[in-house]
């Protein structure tokens, strides 16, 4: 994409609001542009990165077997009365009536209409286990929105639920959906832990947030230090048993007296929630009459589990645990594009040429390149090169050219390197794997 064709808005300043490093560099790099109270409008560039994670979600669902499907953001509040929770959520819920004065909302969560979707189309035992997931809007109403999209109104989600057998075939499913969680947050470049979650009344030991270690964090989080590592290996492999057996608990259960971690191995750190798994055990399908013939005559009551990820909030975890004082700095599996291009002078007809090309070969290599053809002083384009964090950037000005090379530049590490026209591309080809 050219940069004179591109809708980038960038800001040399953060605008007085703006109290936390994601969200000013979010509205200076032109990813956001606030609509109203806790609600924003997504541009371009913030568009493409929200889309990048989506897919790295949806692909991990994917593979342990969950099936997408789009409920409405739109609920008949009949639902959420017949479940009992209608009154019970509070203010953040949005509540509205139809022209005929019908009772709606705008959903928080979609635990009843997944339940009422079960109870009218699957029949019996042999329909499970079910596992489906969303990636959709969602509102609430928060009494005091900040931090940008770390705690906004309106964000966009992705929530799974499993409807299963008995509570053992449940627990499959909750382990399946942690390996999911696991593999996704390696994808995404963050050591996100899996601090045990309070399960309320339902009782039991299966609930995990997840936290994003950054010094903004939310939450102060307590854990062994080796599940770091565990977290953030390279590859694959997923030891869930092991995982979920280490010790990792917010400030809101941690109880230093009783912490099972020796001093020596016992990490303590600011975190940002951006997931969570749960079981809730038979709680919807009682309440909401899901019942399913068993087997010999019998009749159950399945078992089921929600497993939330924050979309849009992982925008801002990321830019949170992944940046230096001059912008951003993307993992390349969401960066908006590969590489940035700089032409530090478009009136030299040797540089436009030489950029011209190279632009065109990067993207018939299938590589996703930021073009900033603009007339603007090399400063300026610089700046917002570093500003918006492309992983790799490339300089093409008329010095170098005439000495036959360009400079490509590793934005993570600062590390330049001068290398000729011809093995620029074969260079990216390579890093890239095309």
């Amino acid at each position: 994409m050219r940069r004179t064709r591109y809708f980038l808005p960038t800001l040399k300043e953060a605008p007085r609001e703006a109290q936390i490093i994601s969200h000013q560099l979010m509205l200076r790099a032109g990813l956001i542009d606030q609509h109203c109270a806790g609600i924003y409008s997504w541009l371009p560039l913030g568009t493409t990165v929200l889309q990048n994670i989506a897919d790295i979600v949806r692909q991990e669902q994917n593979k342990v077997g969950a099936q997408e499907m789009i409920m409405p953001t739109i609920q008949s509040a009949d639902l959420w009365k017949e479940s009992g929770r209608y009154e019970a959520y509070g203010e953040e819920m949005l509540r509205l009536q139809d022209r005929h004065g019908r009772d709606l909302l705008y959903t928080p969560t979609a635990d009843e209409v997944v339940t009422d979707i079960a109870r009218n189309h699957l029949k019996s035992y042999r329909n499970l286990p079910t596992l489906v997931y969303q990636i959709q809007w969602k509102f609430r109403d928060e009494i005091r929105p900040r931090f940008g999209v770390m705690r906004g109104r309106e964000f966009y989600m992705k929530d799974a639920y499993s409807i299963d057998m008995n509570e053992e075939e449940a627990r499959a499913s909750y382990k399946k959906m942690m390996t999911a969680y696991v593999r996704t947050f390696r994808r995404l470049g963050l050591t996100a832990v899996p601090a045990r979650a309070d399960t309320g009344p339902i009782g039991g030991d299966l609930s995990h947030e997840f936290l994003i270690v950054a010094q903004t964090g939310e939450s102060e989080l307590f854990y062994e230090e080796r599940l770091e590592d565990l977290m953030s290996q390279e590859d694959d492999h997923v030891d869930v048993d092991d995982i979920m057996s280490i010790y990792a608990a917010t400030d809101e259960i941690h109880e230093a007296d009783k912490c099972p971690i020796p001093a020596d191995k016992l990490k303590v750190a600011r975190g940002i929630e951006v997931g969570h798994i749960f079981y809730f055990g038979t709680k919807y399908s009682e309440s909401l009459g899901l019942k399913l013939a068993g087997p010999d005559n019998t009749t159950i009551v399945p078992h089921m589990g929600s497993y939330g990820i924050g979309v849009s909030r992982l925008v801002a975890a990321i830019i949170e645990a992944s940046h230096d004082d001059k912008g951003i700095v993307w993992p390349e599996s969401v960066t908006p594009f590969k590489i940035g291009l700089v032409n530090i002078r478009v009136s030299d007809e040797d540089c436009t040429a030489a950029c011209d090309t190279l632009y065109e070969e990067f993207k018939a290599a299938g590589i996703t390149v930021l073009y900033d053809d603009r007339d603007e002083r090399p400063g300026v384009k610089f700046a917002d090169m570093e500003l918006i964090g492309l992983p790799w950037q490339v300089s093409i000005g008329p010095r170098g050219l005439k000495d036959g090379f360009v400079e490509l530049k590793n934005r993570k590490t600062g590390e330049i390197q001068e290398l000729s026209l011809e093995d620029i591309t074969t260079k990216m080809q390579e890093h890239f794997g095309r």
